[in-house]
């Protein structure tokens, strides 16, 4: 027998592929719509979601329409040849007028008020800084965007961004001006919020800045202790035992514990569980560094234990 046992409600629901467009070279946007043209779930800049393109193929993507709008839900996907299939998928297989399995939003990349904000993107990380730039310069605060990308063609929305803001977007090709200048640009006493390919991240948090905000699309190294512990499943009832080199989720799968999980490298958010006892070693991409040191939630398919036990709400 399976148990269910979900941390939190997670809306699912389908969508309808109305619109899918080429928005730079390698690029496409997608733009659903509810069947019946019900209003779809509210969310924030910095929310994605899961489209379930296939029953084991789930992949996360940025929202980068506009929050106000709720009769639809934009992504753009960027081509990735020797990813994991997903892009493939959404480049090669899915058509306009398919219906797409949506989970979320979710939000773990969220924009905090502030007077005056730093943003970088570098390639497909442009998605949820577009929605961010918007609400920012709408309520008039101090903003500056600097854009890079491998060519100008490949970069999505950056001749509109461009045109719309002026001199507050730097965009900044590779073939054009080399790598970003990051020591010139983070000079402002700002909130910095970064998205994009991990040396980009590696490069900015080097630089440290007071109030930065990353969202990552790969998992950042993991090198730490891998020991076995005990995992205590509150709500069903069962101890499991999550061995050196396996992951809790395995482990709570392998006891017939449904859990919701996508990306298993602790970087979309989905396998999020509360904490009820027991110190977790976050290893995730997620979470933030007041989240880990509240250690309420974690991220089962990465993360591990500080001690021999964990007791887990599932």
């Amino acid at each position: 027998m399976t148990v269910s046992a979900e941390p939190r409600a997670l809306v699912e629901f389908d969508v309808l592929l109305e619109r899918k467009e080429v928005v730079a070279d390698g690029v496409v946007r997608l733009t659903l719509r509810h069947p019946r043209g019900e209003p779809l779930p509210a969310w924030e800049p910095g929310a994605h979601v899961d489209l379930v393109l296939a029953p084991d193929l789930v992949r996360q993507y940025s929202l980068c329409g506009d929050p106000a709008d709720r009769s639809v839900f934009q992504v753009a996907v960027l081509h990735e040849p020797a990813g994991r299939g997903g892009s493939r998928h959404v480049h090669a297989a899915l058509a306009e007028g398919r219906t797409v399995r949506v989970r979320g939003p979710r939000n773990h990349f969220p924009l905090v008020a502030a007077e005056r904000y730093l943003f970088i993107a570098g390639g497909i990380g442009i998605t949820p800084l577009v929605p961010m730039v918007e609400a920012v310069a709408a309520r008039g605060a101090w903003w500056r965007l600097l854009y890079g990308g491998r060519t100008r063609s490949s970069m999505a929305f950056a001749a509109e961004l461009r045109e719309r803001y002026g001199e507050r977007v730097l965009v900044r090709p590779q073939d054009e001006s080399g790598l970003l200048d990051l020591d010139s640009f983070l000079v402002a006493d700002a909130e910095v919020y970064c998205c994009g390919p991990e040396p980009l991240l590696a490069a900015v948090e080097r630089r440290a800045p007071a109030r930065l905000h990353v969202e990552r699309f790969t998992p950042e190294a993991d090198d730490g202790e891998r020991t076995s512990f005990e995992v205590e499943l509150a709500r069903s009832g069962r101890t499991v035992v999550v061995p050196e080199g396996g992951s809790i989720l395995h482990a709570v799968e392998q006891a017939g514990v449904a859990v919701l999980s996508s990306c298993r490298e602790g970087t979309c958010g989905t396998c999020e569980t509360v904490v009820l006892q027991g110190v977790p070693d976050h290893r995730d991409s997620v979470l933030n560094a007041e989240e880990r040191v509240a250690c309420d939630v974690m991220m089962i398919c990465v993360s591990r234990s500080r001690g021999p036990r964990l007791v887990l709400d599932l």
